[in-house]
């Protein structure tokens, strides 16, 4: 099947990637759809408006800060 948006597919890749993000959790966080990548690479068609908020997520997103361990007393 064509991928109608192989620019975003590619985005949505490198940003994971860049994130260390699953697609289903990318999925599930932006876009409430947890299939919506697969769905992308297997033909989904997008209104603009749902390009626009795929993007504009990636565009925003913060990633959690990650834990810090205490420091070790001296012994």
């Amino acid at each position: 099947m064509t991928q109608h948006h192989p620019d975003l597919v590619a985005a949505i890749e490198t940003f994971v990637a860049e994130a260390e993000m699953s697609e289903i959790t990318f999925g599930r966080k932006a876009m409430s759809d947890p299939h919506f990548v697969r769905d992308l690479r297997n033909g989904r068609r997008l209104w603009p408006e749902t390009e626009a908020k795929a993007r504009t997520w990636m565009a925003e997103y913060v990633p959690p800060a990650k834990a810090h361990p205490a420091p070790s007393e001296a012994a």
